[in-house]
């Protein structure tokens, strides 16, 4: 004889499984976000770093080779010569100025100790990590699993986590273990979250509302890894500052090639 608490166990089953394949959903999509976020944020900040270290070097090469087309339209007077040096300069935005050149490497006391140490040949403090700190990683992590928005079933809590977290996520692009902390600490003295049981109507959209959250995800992160400066941070990620020595070796090289070809012609 079947008891009505059997009934209603039977009957309550397939939502129960339906409410677990949603919780497992939702900490899937977390850890794809968190994935997705964490190397998003090591694509910025190696491309301004990228940016910062090797912008002036590739300036030099373009003035360089276009500086050598003029020498060489000059020598020969080639009406084809002068075209490709025209359309090489044209290309070229124009010089900076010493103002210019000198942003973000003096101000009104002088030279900061980074040009100094450049410009005498004394070593130059190491550069601005790539990445956050383990520390900042970790906490960052833990921040996101536990106050993601996609965990919150009503409104005003979603709306309360998403700020949250986008106070997580600017603490954790600078590198702020400190400031993780602090939120970490914020967040455990707050509102917890509420859980209601929820219908089968609302699992099934929820799964879907899901399924569509990773498919984007999956296009950003297709783009992030397709992107050039994604391209080269899957080429040295446990060491993205090697890469960059790299790099800039390569692009000397070729500054000095140019530089002795110009004044063989200008000689």
């Amino acid at each position: 004889m079947t008891t009505p608490e059997a009934e209603t166990d039977g009957a309550a089953r397939p939502e129960d499984r339906l409410e677990r394949a949603v919780r497992t959903a939702e900490q899937a999509l977390i850890e794809f976000e968190i994935a997705v976020e964490t190397f998003r944020v090591e694509v910025e900040n190696f491309s301004r770093l990228h940016h910062q270290r090797l912008g002036p070097v590739y300036a030099r090469l373009e003035e360089l080779d276009a500086r050598i087309l003029e020498a060489k339209a000059a020598r020969s007077g080639d009406p084809e010569d002068r075209r490709r040096a025209e359309e090489a300069r044209a290309r070229l935005l124009p010089l900076p100025g010493v103002e210019e050149l000198l942003h973000g490497w003096m101000d009104g006391d002088g030279l900061f100790p980074e040009a100094s140490a450049m410009l005498t040949g004394q070593a130059v403090r190491p550069p601005q990590r790539v990445r956050p700190g383990e520390e900042a990683r970790k906490l960052y992590r833990e921040l996101v699993r536990e106050a993601h928005p996609d965990l919150a079933r009503e409104e005003d809590e979603r709306v309360r986590r998403e700020e949250f977290l986008t106070r997580v996520n600017a603490a954790y692009a600078r590198g702020d273990a400190g400031e993780l902390r602090e939120l970490a600490e914020e967040w455990a003295a707050g509102p917890r979250a509420r859980t209601g049981p929820s219908r089968a109507e609302e699992l099934y959209a929820r799964l879907e509302w899901l399924a569509a959250r990773k498919d984007l995800l999956t296009q950003v992160a297709r783009e992030l890894e397709e992107s050039a400066i994604g391209g080269m941070l899957r080429l040295a990620p446990d060491d993205p500052d090697r890469l960059l020595d790299e790099i800039a070796e390569r692009l000397a090289a070729q500054v000095g090639e140019r530089e002795a070809e110009l004044a063989e012609l200008l000689g």
